[in-house]
């Protein structure tokens, strides 16, 4: 359970332009980039992250472009939040518009790769730019994802830990996106085992001033910062 003495801050806090405005732009950078790996993986073909397989498979049913889904998904993920205890930032209403957004722009200007060799460099392309995207945007510190919000929310609300919330949350989103028709495959696997090291590195980077306290780093290197999602 989450402590009781757990502090929120105050919503005007929390969207505060003024204290905001210097990381703006490691946000927005950070969240293009990130959206431009998933149509990177996306056209690759050899398969998707949970969430975005998860999105993929409603987009097959509904005949609407990928960043939507993944748009219109984040508004019910992030309701959730609020009988979990979880409060959003100014970066958590951003993540769910630019995400999906950049992700339908990549998709529309890279092409779809059908031979193995260049979907296997796209894939791996794909997995890395998401890392980076995911660097750039936990830097900031501007509020998590809606998806990530909700993993932590369960954290918090049940006493789980961080990873039991996350795979439990993973696999079931992964199965229905399977079950939906999402793409699963070796892109999957890839992405399961490399976002964490990538996004390590990337805090790394674009961290240095220590603006995410150790713990926090440590948690989200440790369980692969998803993942922006």
């Amino acid at each position: 359970m989450r402590p009781a003495n757990a502090y929120h801050p105050p919503m005007r806090q929390r969207f505060d332009l003024r204290a905001a405005l210097p990381h703006l732009p490691g946000l927005l950078l950070g969240l293009i980039v990130f959206g431009l790996g998933i149509a990177l993986m996306a056209q690759a073909g050899l398969g998707l992250g949970p969430w975005e397989a998860f999105h993929q498979g409603i987009a097959r049913i509904t005949g609407l472009a990928l960043g939507t889904v993944s748009i219109l998904v984040g508004v019910p993920v992030l309701a959730l939040w609020w009988p979990l205890d979880e409060r959003p930032g100014i970066g958590t209403i951003l993540n769910v518009v630019l995400i999906g957004t950049a992700t339908n722009v990549g998709i529309a200007v890279i092409p779809e790769m059908s031979q193995p060799q260049p979907q296997l460099v796209m894939m791996l392309a794909g997995v890395l730019v998401i890392g980076i995207g995911s660097g750039l945007y936990l830097a900031a510190d501007l509020g998590p994802g809606p998806r990530d919000g909700l993993m932590t929310g369960v954290h918090h609300r049940f006493g789980w830990s961080i990873r039991r919330a996350r795979t439990l949350i993973e696999v079931i989103v992964l199965v229905a996106g399977w079950l939906l028709g999402g793409t699963v495959g070796l892109g999957t696997v890839v992405f399961a085992f490399g976002i964490g090291p990538v996004v390590q590195v990337a805090l790394g980077v674009f961290d240095r001033d220590g603006r995410l306290d150790r713990g926090r780093r440590a948690e989200i290197a440790e369980e692969g910062a998803l993942a922006g999602e």
